[in-house]
Protein backbone atom coordinates (compact mmCIF):
# COMPACT_ATOMS: atom_id res chain seq x y z
CA UNK A 1 0.00 0.00 0.00
CA UNK A 2 1.21 3.39 -1.12
CA UNK A 3 1.69 6.99 1.02
CA UNK A 4 -1.07 9.17 -1.21
CA UNK A 5 0.36 12.07 -2.11
CA UNK A 6 -0.50 15.74 -0.87
CA UNK A 7 -2.36 17.01 -3.51
CA UNK A 8 -3.19 20.89 -2.90
CA UNK A 9 -1.53 22.83 -0.15
CA UNK A 10 -2.00 26.56 0.71
CA UNK A 11 -2.01 28.54 4.10
CA UNK A 12 -4.75 26.86 6.14
CA UNK A 13 -5.87 24.50 3.65
CA UNK A 14 -4.51 20.94 2.72
CA UNK A 15 -5.77 18.19 0.34
CA UNK A 16 -4.90 14.61 0.36
CA UNK A 17 -5.38 12.46 -3.16
CA UNK A 18 -8.21 10.20 -2.80
CA UNK A 19 -9.51 11.92 0.22
CA UNK A 20 -12.38 14.76 -0.21
CA UNK A 21 -11.73 16.51 3.88
CA UNK A 22 -9.70 19.79 3.24
CA UNK A 23 -7.11 19.48 6.21
CA UNK A 24 -5.55 22.55 8.43
CA UNK A 25 -3.15 20.05 9.82
CA UNK A 26 -2.77 16.32 8.86
CA UNK A 27 -1.25 13.02 9.44
CA UNK A 28 -0.50 10.90 6.42
CA UNK A 29 1.16 7.23 6.00
CA UNK A 30 0.43 4.13 3.72
CA UNK A 31 -3.27 4.06 2.74
CA UNK A 32 -4.41 6.66 4.83
CA UNK A 33 -4.53 10.19 6.33
CA UNK A 34 -6.65 12.29 8.53
CA UNK A 35 -6.75 15.80 10.75
CA UNK A 36 -3.77 16.23 12.84
CA UNK A 37 -5.60 17.56 15.99
CA UNK A 38 -3.75 19.38 18.62
CA UNK A 39 -6.07 19.18 21.37
CA UNK A 40 -5.40 15.06 21.82
CA UNK A 41 -1.65 15.49 22.87
CA UNK A 42 -1.79 18.93 24.33
CA UNK A 43 0.73 20.13 21.29
CA UNK A 44 1.26 23.90 20.89
CA UNK A 45 3.80 25.32 18.79
CA UNK A 46 6.29 25.24 21.82
CA UNK A 47 7.48 22.81 22.48
CA UNK A 48 6.07 21.71 19.83
CA UNK A 49 5.29 18.26 18.14
CA UNK A 50 5.85 15.87 20.34
CA UNK A 51 6.74 11.80 20.30
CA UNK A 52 2.77 11.14 21.28
CA UNK A 53 1.80 13.25 17.73
CA UNK A 54 3.86 11.50 15.62
CA UNK A 55 2.71 7.61 17.33
CA UNK A 56 0.40 6.90 15.16
CA UNK A 57 2.15 7.27 11.75
CA UNK A 58 4.88 5.18 13.48
CA UNK A 59 2.63 2.18 13.87
CA UNK A 60 1.49 2.27 10.18
CA UNK A 61 5.11 1.08 9.39
CA UNK A 62 6.74 3.85 7.94
CA UNK A 63 10.28 4.09 6.90
CA UNK A 64 10.97 7.60 6.75
CA UNK A 65 8.31 10.64 8.43
CA UNK A 66 8.57 14.13 7.45
CA UNK A 67 7.25 17.02 10.07
CA UNK A 68 5.99 20.01 8.35
CA UNK A 69 7.05 23.12 10.83
CA UNK A 70 4.12 25.15 9.10
CA UNK A 71 4.48 27.85 7.13
CA UNK A 72 6.47 30.30 9.08
CA UNK A 73 8.13 27.46 10.85
CA UNK A 74 6.34 28.59 13.77
CA UNK A 75 6.06 24.94 15.24
CA UNK A 76 8.87 23.70 17.28
CA UNK A 77 10.45 20.16 17.09
CA UNK A 78 12.26 18.99 19.74
CA UNK A 79 15.23 16.90 19.88
CA UNK A 80 13.19 14.04 22.35
CA UNK A 81 10.96 13.90 19.27
CA UNK A 82 13.94 13.15 16.85
CA UNK A 83 15.56 10.76 18.68
CA UNK A 84 12.54 8.77 19.56
CA UNK A 85 12.22 8.49 15.48
CA UNK A 86 15.27 7.81 15.07
CA UNK A 87 15.09 4.48 18.06
CA UNK A 88 12.46 3.57 15.92
CA UNK A 89 14.58 2.88 12.96
CA UNK A 90 12.87 5.73 11.51
CA UNK A 91 14.50 8.73 8.72
CA UNK A 92 13.67 11.60 9.58
CA UNK A 93 13.05 14.59 8.14
CA UNK A 94 12.04 18.21 9.55
CA UNK A 95 11.53 21.10 7.00
CA UNK A 96 9.15 24.15 6.43
CA UNK A 97 5.96 22.99 5.09
CA UNK A 98 6.19 23.87 1.58
CA UNK A 99 9.44 21.95 1.54
CA UNK A 100 7.55 19.24 3.54
CA UNK A 101 5.26 18.79 1.11
CA UNK A 102 8.02 18.73 -1.61
CA UNK A 103 10.12 16.17 0.04
CA UNK A 104 6.88 13.75 0.92
CA UNK A 105 5.54 13.49 -2.66
CA UNK A 106 9.12 12.89 -4.00
CA UNK A 107 9.36 9.92 -1.72
CA UNK A 108 5.89 9.07 -2.58
CA UNK A 109 7.11 8.75 -6.26
CA UNK A 110 10.09 6.84 -5.37
CA UNK A 111 8.02 4.37 -3.57
CA UNK A 112 9.33 4.63 0.27
CA UNK A 113 6.83 3.97 2.85
CA UNK A 114 6.73 7.64 4.03
CA UNK A 115 4.35 9.22 6.44
CA UNK A 116 3.90 13.25 7.42
CA UNK A 117 2.61 15.12 9.88
CA UNK A 118 2.03 18.79 8.57
CA UNK A 119 0.93 22.06 10.14
CA UNK A 120 -0.38 24.32 7.39
CA UNK A 121 -0.35 27.71 8.93
CA UNK A 122 2.13 29.71 10.73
Amino acid sequence: MSSPEIAFLSWGQMKVQGCTVTYKDCKVWPGGSRTWDWRETGTEHSPGVQPADVKEVVEKGVQTLVIGRGMNEALKVPPSTVEYLRKQGIDVRVLQTEQAVKEYNALVAQGVRVGGVFHSTC
